[in-house]
């Protein structure tokens, strides 16, 4: 990125709410992260209390920029039962905004994940509307805003992330008009005959475009936003580049992915390698285990996986002992009511499975509510003959991407929603509209029966698409892309070209 040069500036007062008031230039930050969560967690180790960081690739990705860059992380703790978090970790500064229960209940349950969340995943579920969870989603989002303001040197740079702070790009622009300021999506961008059914789709499209370069997932999703933006606002211009209220305002997909070299590494490792043989052993030694990890969460199409796994053990197709299922469910939002009745019915189903399938001692399906370590999970890939990633709707799923990281003999199916943003870049999967249940069962036939020279050349392909570029070029890609200003203008029809080439 290009040197960005401080000066001194007078801080924007802060609304009230927000933790650890930096005031001084010397507290400010060239390079900004907002995001609803701190990149730690707290644990416990031997008894001794400690901060890790939060697992993902997005957490490594951006703390490995914000090292380089003197950069601070602006989000939520997550709950105030263990204290303040650290000023610093890692090398990056932390900063925490403060969030009541009363409003994590309005905020986070409600707006962000009653009203957003489905709406933007296809209306799945209906969409519920309440105006007093539109004004705390409003005053949150203006508290990480303030935080930004203050925490971010003059002309600097700050890069704001997901679907809870859609209105901060605007209020940070009003707040601090110096800066450079980017946003990245990563939920899918709903089209407009569902985005019109939102009370407040204008204040969400201003919002957003307050913001320098909007990045997506997949260009349809970019495509949809643009299109929407004219549509309402009256904005001017194409797919990748608007104009709005006297700005220049531009629309990209940069199709997020894995950390591939730390994937293969561990893939290579001896004990994980061991560890993958061990689970087979300890699932009775099938001819073939399929597997699927998700968050638990009913955008996934889990439980529709599951009954066309049922179908197929039901008329012959797959039979206990050869075959064998394990489902993990990553827990998710667990004081959110609709999830327990979401983890409840899917219990039943996997209950029934087994009940009506199962041997004694010898399960047809294998079901783990739990958070697995990374490496347990990579174990599991390499165990697993056919992955089965098939979500209702997902912005990318990172999941089918780590099953292709991992795969370094080229072994190993993928079944694959068409629904997933991660179907437009895994042209080698078996892919499946995940509505369709016969159409469910008729790719994992497909994947059983495909030898080893096609499996090969699938996976093959998917991996050559998988490696060329990992998250920390993707982080790279996103924030050249920012810096360039109008010089550069993503087409909301390709890839943002890595500038490592």
């Amino acid at each position: 990125m290009s040197p960005i040069v401080r000066s001194a500036t007078e801080p924007v007062e802060p609304t009230l709410g927000v933790g650890r008031i930096s005031k001084s230039e010397s507290e400010q930050a060239d390079f900004v992260v907002v995001a609803n969560r701190l990149p730690v967690q707290h644990s416990v180790s031997q008894g001794n209390d400690e901060w890790r960081p939060s697992p993902g690739g997005l957490v490594s990705a951006l703390t490995a920029v914000l090292q380089n860059h003197d950069g601070l992380w602006i989000g939520w703790l997550g709950g105030s039962e263990h204290g303040e978090p650290p000023m610093d970790y890692e090398g990056i500064r932390l900063r925490a905004v403060a969030i009541s229960p009363e409003e994590y209940a309005d905020f986070y349950l409600g707006f962000s994940n009653a009203t957003l969340w489905p709406l933007y995943h296809d209306a799945i579920r209906a969409p519920t509307f309440h105006r007093h969870w539109w004004h705390t989603y409003q005053d949150i989002n203006m508290r990480y805003a303030s935080a930004a303001a203050e925490s971010v040197a003059e002309g600097g740079t700050v890069w704001i992330h997901d679907y809870q702070l859609q209105l901060v790009p605007n209020m940070l622009r009003t707040l601090r008009p110096d800066v450079r300021i980017g946003f990245f999506l990563h939920i899918p961008f709903p089209p407009s005959e569902l985005f019109m059914q939102l009370p407040w789709r204008k204040e969400i499209l201003t919002g957003l475009l307050g913001a320098d370069l909007i990045g997506f997932q997949v260009p349809h999703m970019a495509s949809n936003f643009s299109r929407i933006a004219r549509r309402l606002l009256g904005a001017t211009g194409t797919d990748s580049v608007l104009t709005y209220a006297g700005r220049t305002i531009r629309i990209g997909a940069f199709p997020i992915t894995v950390d591939t070299a730390q994937i293969t590494s561990l893939a290579a490792d001896p004990k994980i390698r061991e560890r993958a043989r061990e689970i087979r052993r300890d699932l009775g030694n099938p001819e073939v285990v399929l597997l699927g990890v998700d968050r638990l969460d009913y955008t996934k199409g889990i439980q529709q996986r599951i009954r066309a796994i049922n179908e197929l053990y039901a008329d012959g197709t797959l039979s206990g002992g050869t075959h064998v299922m394990v489902q993990v469910a990553v827990p998710s939002r667990e004081s959110d009511a609709h999830y327990d009745l979401e983890r409840h019915n899917l219990e039943q189903v996997v209950s029934e499975m087994n009940g009506d399938h199962g041997l004694v001692g010898s399960p047809v399906i294998h079901y783990l509510h739990q958070n697995l370590p990374f490496e347990e999970l990579l174990a599991l890939y390499l165990a697993a003959d056919v992955m089965l990633v098939t979500p209702f709707r997902d912005g990318m799923n990172l999941v089918a991407k780590e099953y292709v990281a991992c795969r370094t003999e080229l072994t190993g199916k993928l079944v694959l929603s068409e629904f997933a943003g991660a179907a437009s870049e895994l042209r080698g999967a078996f892919m499946v509209n995940p509505h369709d249940l016969d159409g469910i069962k008729e790719a994992v036939c497909l994947a059983l029966k495909a030898g080893p020279k096609e499996a090969k050349a699938r996976m093959s392909r998917m991996r050559r698409k998988t490696m060329r570029r990992d998250v920390f070029d993707w982080a790279q890609s996103f924030l050249a892309a920012l810096q360039q200003g109008n010089a550069s203008r993503p087409s909301a029809g390709a890839e943002s070209p890595d500038p490592s080439t």
